[in-house]
């Protein structure tokens, strides 16, 4: 079993050789064979799992259907082409599905037509859509007429393994496609289905070939794993069609104004602004990417106040518009009437949108790989250069976008993430084998353990499973959950219990939670708004965030009511884009450490400033501004530590921890390191969970990409290098947990869990289930779950909040390295100023725009007191090194 780049080039003649000539003459239209056509066609024809990486509009999709095509079109001619699905396309996205089903019907009617003028007898080669969308008489007329090409989602894909008619029309499937296969897989949505293939590939007549589609993933070869899983142990062989770098990319970063610390928050919100303009002005088509919904809106509502765009060409495209908003933003941008469309994430995957020719991408994407995939959508062509500029808008975002385009330009892309052993999703998908029949357990074990995110999966976790869902618990009938399937132990078997289970799974299937939105109350139960569920989460007990401009500290909630109360000049410590930005990616922070190591070394070696700056444009394609910039921040920090008689600095390899006493007498030991915010969380609750259990008092956390922070009630003492001694790898989870085990994150997590676990059911005999009312059983349940030991749903709570929505795996290795001396903790003197690098940190719940003026105030302030701090102290060491000797 071998998983291989491809080597092989194949010409257009090669690849017209093994076509149907009425397929061989439709493709004939187009110009040279592109890179993935080149190195996929032939494979994928000869039956081969195959990977395609490759540039969005470089024709990876055809590449994809064009042996399957030519397939069909020989079916047909043979009178052979069954009543049966023979191809599986699935994507993540509805939107994405109807533009592949109405982009197949070009070709196969253009054949057709070739067909009858050449007296060819053919059949008809059907494509259908089913998603939830899809009306039942559409599903009827399916039934009767099966598309040879179904169109469709992981979550119906997984319904249809159950539909015992349906499915009976996909036992002769002989391929399957996995669109944007790297937004599948890093989540729990990808691993559904992943196991969902499995239970295809049983059910099969026999194996089909899988195909996955994805413009910016790495390693390619652990997406090339997930995509074919394993077999009798092994991995399933795979052919990789690595094109990703085959179109021409330019990346510039341009800051907006010359001096991004002393210019004021609203003229550098104008500069921007005005830019952004400019860029629009001077290209057909933008498309401009925001971090959040609420900056979408923001671009937006200023942008239409310059009055430079018509309002009927400029529009935000984002999750929480409604379907029909968006639908007719995406084709007005399909037919060429917008000059700009500001979005977040939502046009980030491959909807066709017609020609884009600049993107803008406003703050850090946060990863290498984002990048590209949002550059990647403008010169939607393989002869046209997908053109990006990065406008950073504080001094993180410039050196992390200035990275970002170093190692975008070197080709570096960080990791996917793929989850393992996602107990709650196993749960659901035996629950829906139990439906389809009677299973041998070990034959469902060896089953499971088939898809690569279950292939170490322990043979004792997987029965406490079956009996969590046979109704082994008693402890659980008294709250109404019941066993879903028999089990027998003796037999070594298990099936399904009850007429309505069929029913029970068909309505309640699927990864995506429900959220909502939760009411904020006072102590006093005064209404004060309402904040998103998942913001909710991330609030620890005495936690201040905003909510209409006024500040309020979070005391604790009940299903879906947060009580607070109000925090009159106090500093947020959230702010409330928290939840909704994508966090810094680990590969993308160590890149980052590297960088400003690189520029540290030349400032100690005397370096001249002037070059220092030429280099850094030279690598990042930084504009003057923002090389400017780069620099003077660097060296402010550098210039610090040095004031403060610090000789080690950052670097990818050295961490340094300061030691900072702030004006009301609180102290704050801050980690100046960029793991990015998923390892930054696990690190900074486990030292708080350690300086607890030394003062036995509450420890504030604030979290960001670029670094993390505790935070001692006024006139507490704590001893930096203590703390540091008390926290390791062997000792890092068990810290973890102590730290999470009773927060909002894991009591709202849980309630995900039991929902895709059956435990905790969304629809009930035809009935929908409030969300509230899901939280406040799921509440109860948790208490009963926490005693009963192994318990897979909290089991699975906990291991997703660890490993999923946190990183401890990488937090681990960072204190492995750090026990090994290959990484450093280099521990500050106590001050009364923090350094340059942390002042985005201590003022992150300031980063809410209507705070924005002040924020920027309050960080010039910080930098001017330690830029006169360190004149105090570079005017006295030369003092010092002035004063004549004394004569003895």
């Amino acid at each position: 079993m071998t998983i291989e780049v491809a080597k092989r080039s194949y010409s257009r003649e090669e690849i017209s050789s093994i076509l149907h000539p009425l397929v061989a003459e439709w493709f004939s239209q187009f110009g040279d064979v592109t890179p993935p056509q080149k190195y996929a066609i032939v494979n994928i024809h000869e039956g081969k799992n195959t990977l395609i990486a490759s540039p969005t509009g470089s024709g990876k999709t055809l590449s994809a259907f064009l042996s399957i095509i030519s397939e069909l079109v020989r079916s047909g001619e043979e009178n052979t082409l069954k009543d049966a699905v023979y191809c599986i396309y699935i994507s993540p996205l509805r939107s994405l599905n109807n533009d592949i089903y109405k982009n197949l019907l070009v070709p196969l009617e253009a054949i057709k037509r070739s067909a009858e003028k050449q007296a060819i007898l053919l059949s008809e080669i059907r494509v259908g859509v089913r998603t939830g969308d899809t009306p039942q008489n559409e599903r009827n007329k399916m039934l009767r007429k099966p598309p040879h090409i179904l169109i469709t989602t992981p979550e119906s894909m997984a319904i249809m393994l159950c539909a015992p008619k349906f499915k009976l029309h996909l036992k002769s499937a002989k391929w399957v496609i996995i669109d944007e296969i790297h937004e599948m897989c890093n989540s729990k949505r990808g691993v559904h289905l992943a196991l969902s293939l499995e239970r295809l590939e049983e059910f099969c007549q026999s194996p089909f070939a899988r195909i996955g589609l994805s413009a910016t993933i790495h390693p390619l070869e652990e997406v090339a794993k997930f995509l074919v899983g394993f077999k009798d142990g092994k991995n399933r062989d795979c052919v990789i069609a690595d094109t990703r770098f085959v179109k021409p990319t330019s990346i510039t970063v341009s800051c907006p104004v010359a001096d991004i610390v002393h210019t004021s928050a609203a003229q550098t919100s104008r500069s921007m602004y005005k830019q952004i303009r400019d860029l629009i002005a001077k290209h057909t088509t933008t498309l401009v990417f925001t971090n959040t919904r609420s900056g979408t809106e923001r671009v937006v509502y200023h942008l239409s106040k310059f009055s430079a765009i018509d309002a009927d060409e400029l529009a935000a495209h984002h999750s929480s518009l409604s379907r029909e908003i968006r639908k007719d933003v995406e084709d007005k941008l399909k037919e060429g009437k917008m000059r700009a469309v500001v979005t977040s994430t939502s046009l980030e995957l491959g909807i066709d949108i017609g020609s884009v020719d600049l993107v803008a991408q406003i703050g850090s994407p946060k990863s290498i790989a984002r990048c590209l995939q949002r550059i990647g959508r403008s010169g939607h062509a393989l002869d046209r250069v997908s053109k990006g500029v990065l406008v950073p808008v504080e001094q993180d975002d410039l050196v992390e976008d200035a990275v970002i385009a170093q190692e975008a330009m070197k080709g570096n892309l960080d990791r996917v993430y793929i989850p393992k052993n996602c107990l709650d999703v196993l749960a659901q998908h035996l629950v829906g084998m139990a439906v389809e029949q009677k299973w041998n357990v070990d034959d469902a074990y060896l089953l499971v353990k088939r898809c690569y995110c279950y292939g170490d999966l322990s043979k004792e976790t997987f029965l406490n499973v079956l009996k969590y869902l046979s109704g082994g618990y008693q402890s659980l009938e008294a709250f109404r959950v019941y066993g879903k399937i028999w089990y027998d132990e003796d037999q070594g078997a298990f099936g399904r219990r009850g007429a309505l289970l069929r029913m029970v799974y068909a309505t309640n299937i699927g990864t995506i939670p429900d959220e909502v939105a939760v009411k904020v109350y006072t102590t006093k139960k005064q209404w004060v708004g309402a904040i998103e569920e998942e913001f909710l989460e991330r609030l620890s007990r005495g936690d201040i965030f905003i909510l209409g401009g006024k500040t309020y500290q979070f005391l604790y909630a009940r299903g879906f009511r947060a009580i607070v109360k109000p925090a009159e000049s106090q500093k947020p410590t959230v702010p409330s884009w928290f939840s909704e930005m994508l966090p810094l990616s680990f590969d993308l922070g160590e890149a980052i450490g590297r960088f400003r190591g690189d520029i540290f070394s030349m400032l100690e070696n005397g370096e001249d400033v002037g070059r220092i700056e030429e280099m850094i444009a030279k690598r990042t394609s930084a504009d003057k501004n923002a090389a400017k910039s780069i620099l003077n921040y660097l060296k402010a920090e550098y210039d610090y530590l040095k004031a403060m008689g610090q000789n080690d600095l950052p670097s990818d390899k050295t961490v340094i921890v300061e030691n900072y006493v702030d004006a009301e007498g609180r102290r704050n030991v801050i980690w100046n390191c960029v793991f990015g915010r998923r390892i930054h969380d696990v690190l900074s609750r486990a030292y708080a969970q350690a300086a607890m259990n030394l003062k036995m008092e509450n420890v504030l956390v604030t979290v960001s990409d670029s670094g993390f922070m505790i935070t001692l009630p006024p006139n507490s003492v704590i001893d930096p290098e203590a703390l540091l001694a008390k926290v390791s790898s062997k000792n890092l989870r068990m810290l973890l947990l102590e730290a999470v085990r009773h927060t909002e994150l894991v009591r709202r997590r849980f309630r995900h869990c039991a929902t895709r676990a059956l435990m905790v059911l969304r629809n009930y005999k035809g009935h929908e289930i409030r969300v509230a009312r899901q939280q406040i059983n799921s509440q109860f349940l948790l208490k009963v779950c926490e005693e009963i030991d192994n318990f897979p749903v909290l089991d699975e709570t906990y291991r997703e909040v660890m490993e999923d929505l946190m990183d401890v795996e990488n937090a681990v290795n960072v204190l492995k390295d750090i026990e090994s001396r290959s990484r450093k903790f280099a521990v500050c003197a106590e001050t009364d100023l923090p350094s340059p690098f942390t002042h985005n940190l201590i003022l992150a719940g300031y980063s809410d725009i209507v705070l924005m003026g002040d924020r920027k105030a309050l960080l010039e302030s910080l930098y001017e007191s330690v830029m006169h701090r360190i004149k105090e102290r570079q005017e006295a060491r030369a003092t010092v090194w002035r004063r004549p000797k004394r004569s003895r």
